[in-house]
Formats: C-alpha cells, structure tokens, sequence
C-alpha cells in the first residue's frame, strides 16, 4: 500500500491549500510572479470548493480563494487536464472576483488587484521559446509594452513541462514544484531536500495515506478514477480533431492541385487521399 496520496486531486489540494493559510500563502509568493517589492504577509482563506458540474461534461478543477493583507484576491485552481473553455473559466472567475468588490461598497479607486493562479497538470499552450512552463497574461497596452496593469493577472503553470535544473536546489519555488510534480501513489521515499523545508514537510504529510479515513479514501480513489477517465476522453478526442484536421488539409492541397490540371492519381499518392475523394472534390 502506497504511503502518500496525489496532491493534485481535489481532496488533499483542498486540504492542503484549503484549510492551510500559510501554505497556501508560501505557494502564492513562491509561484506568482509578483511585482517588485510586493510580498504577500497574510491570507484568509474565503472558500475551498469544487467548480458546480457543467452539463455535458464533469471537469476536475478544484479552487481555492482567498484575500491578503492588503486586500488583494487571489485565486489558486488544479486542472487535472486542459481544456479549451479552461482559460475562459479562468477569467471569468478572476474578472468575477474583481467585481465583487463593488458589492462591498468599494469606490472604483479602491478595487485591488485579483491575481489567478492556475496549475494546470496537463500540456495547455503550443507556444514555442524559452518561456517554459509558465504562461502569464495581464493588461497591456499595445504601443507601450512596459505599461502593464495587474488589475487582473492570470497565471498558467503546466506542471507536466517542469523539469527541475537543480534538484539540490532550495528556492522555495522549486520546492513546491517539486512536490505537486513528484509526490504520488507511487512514492515510496523523499528527497531530503523537500523534507528539510517546514511548508513541504507540513503539506508531505497532510497527504500521508494514513491520515485519511476509508471513506476519504474512496472520495479520493473516485476522484481520481474520474480524472483518469475524462483524461483518456479528451486524449482521444485530441487524436480524432488532428485526424480530421490532417484530412481537411490534405483536401485543401488535393483541390488546388486538381484546379492545376494535375494526374488524379499523383495527387492520391502525395495527398494519401483517394482518387474517388479527389474526383468528389
């Protein structure tokens, strides 16, 4: 029987990151690329909650928000896998948020920065570069690229491209990476690196197998089961769309050739289409 459990899914990221101020805080500053001189001292936690299930599909995406010192929202998501509507979701929570604030009574000048932070256990964008893991969206005005606003601040970490430089090293930042991309069912010793700092040994053994009872147990195995199933969906409707994208390219070149007066069966040789589709085109 394995000694931790994945702290990924819904029922220890909660517990973690939900019922934890000071992880919860440790994550934001170590993760968040926040301005210059600005460090968050104190969190309260508002909520710890599963997002409502969409009709059509059950996404794995568990929250957790909270609020600052100085009044700045921050908002933590775990995405089990991507999904295109994901990033939307993520900014329509995070604009949400930001608009409550006049409910509060808050004039316009008052309203404090909302910061998203999304962990995204899944490939989320196509970007090519050096820019990694990390995706980080903000205002900015166009011609003038320094001006950039943190009224609303969406960050993506795709916690599958993180590959440690240094597994020696120390930084906080690498720490928490380490643990959400490493600790497992499968894990059967850690590294004394993760252990010797006192937030990843604190959150190591929330997820100790042993702490949780059998009915946790079968929330968790349920969650997971979920996961790995809507996860092998979507692997297989990923594979189905770049199939009938490759097929509608190669319809595209196989017309234009034919409009050039080309042999049918050349084209079906280069295109691997059939000559009955060419003549159809």
């Amino acid at each position: 029987m394995s000694k931790y459990l994945n702290p990924k899914v819904d029922l220890t990221f909660k517990k973690i990151f939900g019922e934890h101020p000071n992880l919860v805080k440790s994550l934001l500053n170590a993760l968040l690329p926040l301005p210059e001189g600005m460090t968050i001292e104190k969190v309260d936690i508002i909520s710890s909650e599963n997002v409502p299930e969409n009709p059509t599909k059950k996404y794995s995406i568990v929250d957790v928000r909270c609020t600052d010192n100085n009044g700045r929202s921050f908002i933590v998501e775990m995405q089990s896998y991507w999904n295109k509507e994901f990033f939307s979701r993520t900014l329509f929570n995070a604009a949400s948020m930001y608009t409550k604030q006049l409910a509060k009574g808050n004039p316009f000048d008052n309203l404090k920065e909302v910061y998203a932070l999304a962990l995204v256990n899944d490939e989320a964008f196509d970007y090519e570069g050096d820019n990694g893991y990390m995706q980080e969206f903000y205002i900015i005005n166009k011609n003038h690229p320094k001006d950039i606003r943190h009224d609303l601040s969406l960050i993506f970490i795709e916690l599958v491209k993180y590959k440690p430089i240094d597994r020696g090293s120390r930084a906080i930042k690498d720490l928490w990476l380490r643990f959400l991309t490493e600790i497992n069912e499968q894990t059967e010793t850690v590294d004394a690196v993760l252990l010797e700092n006192p937030e990843i040994s604190q959150a190591l053994n929330i997820v100790e197998r042993s702490a949780y009872s059998d009915f946790d147990l079968y929330v968790y195995e349920d969650a997971l089961l979920e996961v790995m199933t809507q996860r092998n969906s979507l692997k297989n409707e990923r594979v189905e769309g770049r199939v009938e994208g490759a097929r509608q390219n190669a319809l595209e070149n196989a017309k234009r050739m034919k409009e050039k007066g080309f042999d049918f069966q050349m084209i079906a040789d280069i295109t691997q289409l059939s000559v009955e589709d060419i003549e159809n085109l």
